[in-house]
């Protein structure tokens, strides 16, 4: 029998992606952009240079290749909710425990393996595949609106660095712990369902159907594979997609992205302080391009419902071609003023390129293994984000300054732009198992 339940007017899948969106935006936050602003307090404090101090986040980015797989196998099999109020119980416990540490283990324990854990397992798989499970058609809307609410850790960002200029970069943590277990864990488990729509009596998109109160969950599960494939969606098992081009394609692309991306998070205050910007300025410039470039991620969700699926790869590819075309703007004329070309052009390439990464894999893929197939790929795409920051704080500490690693970031984003091009779809699979049946 279908679990009928009493849903708001508004399509609940929309709801889903409220809380997915502002759980991102409080965790990326504190633990992505806010490390940032927590870069040099913490080396100063503790006496670190600037590679041994980006081994932290490097931690956590192994971590997510390690954890990623598994992460996306229980997210098929159990649902999103368990997963991801897990992650943000350790995550709260994470940022709590920053306040007791004294040494660089603790350093790395804390921020690296347990916060690190906890957004990896709470906030990046499990809330793509809610929102992939819930939206079909609207799927590039509904995940650009998730990041378009993400944007607000640019926000998050500012409250950041004015904590730690008015309390310390300790309480600072504490407080970012206190906020996701006191509102993220309730938003997980009111907001957040196990399964996808069709298991309540509900189509994806929120579309309309007539549904009898005795009918069974399979008949209404059939309702929606068949609604998916009236928009040309297959469903692959995570095996058949390991056969295909297009997967390999996608983690090269992003992992030679990854390079930069990864690098310029853990380095963006820092590179602005030595730039001359005071701290608090420069996190506020930061967090303001960050904000002010949120709806470019709306806009790459919106036009990636309106490509075909063969021409979605080249929306991917200008997206890192724009993150490549800011870093090179700034190296041939390396101003203040071009700075703030640098950070609107790379950060708005960013924007349309973070719902693109998942929506594509939605697109190619499907929805039943969708966790699985993500989780997988990042056992090959975390090893470059594990690198990527102590090489940019060991050329730094070697030469004083980020130019060269900034130069080799920007030839490698114009060339994950030409791979992802490169990444025409899958043809679907010889046969396409059941969606009841996982891998």
């Amino acid at each position: 029998m279908i679990r009928r339940e009493k849903f708001p007017k508004v399509f609940f899948g929309w709801w889903t992606v409220l809380a997915g969106s502002l759980l991102s935006a409080w965790g990326i936050g504190f633990q992505v952009h806010g490390f940032s602003a927590l870069f040099k307090p913490i080396a100063s404090e503790l006496g670190f240079s600037r590679a041994v101090t980006s081994v932290a986040t490097s931690i956590g980015r192994l971590g997510r290749g390690i954890e990623a797989p598994l992460a996306g196998w229980l997210v098929d099999r159990f649902g999103p909710r368990f997963l991801i109020t897990i992650g943000m119980f350790i995550a709260g416990l994470g940022l709590i425990l920053m306040n007791f540490i004294n040494s660089l283990w603790t350093f790395y324990l804390v921020w690296g393996i347990i916060l690190g854990t906890g957004i990896n397992i709470g906030l990046e798989i499990p809330v793509d595949k809610a929102i992939a499970s819930w939206f079909v058609k609207k799927r590039g809307l509904a995940l650009s609106v998730r990041w378009l609410f993400t944007g607000l850790a640019g926000l998050v960002l500012l409250f950041v660095a004015w904590l730690i200029s008015t309390q310390g970069w300790r309480m600072t943590c504490v407080i970012g712990g206190l906020g996701i277990w006191f509102v993220g864990l309730p938003l997980a488990w009111l907001l957040v369902k196990p399964r996808r729509p069709e298991y309540y009596g509900l189509l994806p998109d929120g579309t309309t159907t007539e549904v009898e109160l005795d009918e069974e969950v399979s008949r209404t599960i059939d309702r929606g594979v068949n609604y998916a494939a009236e928009l040309q969606e297959v469903e692959f098992t995570l095996r058949q997609a390991l056969r295909t081009r297009a997967y390999w394609l996608l983690i090269a692309a992003v992992s030679v992205r990854m390079v930069g991306f990864s690098a310029i998070l853990t380095h963006g205050i820092p590179f602005l302080t030595d730039m001359g910007f005071e701290p608090v300025k420069a996190a506020a410039l930061l967090g303001i391009i960050i904000l002010t470039s949120t709806p470019s991620r709306l806009i790459g969700g919106i036009l990636m419902d309106r490509v075909q699926t063969r021409y979605i790869r080249f929306l991917m590819a200008g997206a890192f071609l724009l993150q490549a075309v800011g870093i090179a703007t700034f190296l041939l004329n390396q101003t203040i003023t071009m700075i703030y070309v640098f950070l609107i052009l790379f950060w708005v390439g960013v924007g349309i390129a973070l719902p693109l990464e998942a929506g594509i894999r939605a697109r190619y893929f499907g929805r039943k293994a969708f966790g699985s197939i993500g989780g997988t790929s990042m056992i090959f795409t975390t090893p470059v984000g594990v690198l990527a920051p102590i090489y940019a704080g060991w050329v730094y500490d070697n030469t004083g300054s980020y130019i060269p690693a900034f130069t080799l970031f920007a030839i490698l984003f114009g060339i994950s732009a030409l791979v992802v091009s490169l990444a025409s779809p899958p043809k679907p699979p010889v046969q396409v198992t059941d969606v009841r049946k996982f891998l």
